[in-house]
């Protein structure tokens, strides 16, 4: 069996009972960086061995996790912040279960984008994510598609591309559009700022960004 299980943002106390109940009775912890994910294990007392698996080593591993289960053992997967699958490696080790009929079960728990979402001030009854945007090929496609968008849009970015997607959306989707910006969500220097496209721009531009960050998007008005 294997089981996907979210881990907190950034403070340790964003776990469930549950969740610490599972990755304590699994024979092992697929992490997305070991040395990472260890300050959680650590923290809770969680004695299990674990094995790295992320984007570069998960098409050359997964049969072998595949077979694993198949031989009776319970895996856990976590990453290193966040919900697994979402712009995080499980898609792959899923899909191979559901292909042997090996049971998955999803834990509910953090996810980067939801209380970005809510916090923002924005319609959340109807929205896209899009996670992160292609860095170059289709890039430009993608956001004169969803300039057309009228749900909100969420998307994820890394703190030196922040202002150069900031200035994307001033060219696709308009300066006035209102938008979010929420940083280091859950830890003590969580930031959330709101404006316009263009304020947004102006108050992150040029400063020394940290952490990650989730951008939310009002969509076009119909």
């Amino acid at each position: 069996m294997l089981y996907l299980v979210p881990t907190p943002l950034g403070n340790l106390k964003d776990i469930t009972l549950r969740s610490i109940d599972i990755l304590n009775s699994v024979d092992f912890i697929l992490c997305e960086d070991t040395r990472t994910s260890s300050r959680l294990l650590t923290h809770y007392n969680i004695q299990k061995p674990v094995s790295p698996y992320h984007q570069h080593n998960e098409h050359k591993i997964v049969q072998h996790l595949v077979d694993q289960l198949i031989g009776g053992k319970t895996i856990a997967l976590i990453t290193d912040a966040g919900t697994p699958g979402i712009s995080d490696p499980a898609y792959l080790l899923v899909r191979e279960c559901v292909k042997n009929n090996i049971k998955v079960e999803t834990l509910p728990g953090a996810t980067a984008f939801v209380p970005a979402l809510i916090n923002s001030g924005l319609p959340a009854s109807r929205f896209a994510f899009e996670g992160f945007l292609p860095l170059k090929k289709g890039r430009q496609t993608l956001l004169k598609k969803l300039s057309e968008e009228e749900r909100t849009l969420i998307f994820y970015e890394s703190p030196l591309r922040l202002v150069k997607t900031l200035n994307d959306f001033i060219t696709f989707f308009g300066a006035e559009r209102k938008c979010s910006v929420s940083r280091e969500l859950t830890k003590m220097f969580e930031e959330n700022f709101r404006g316009t496209v263009q304020e947004v721009h102006d108050h992150f531009n040029d400063k020394n960004i940290k952490g990650e960050i989730v951008i939310v998007v009002e969509g076009k008005s119909s």
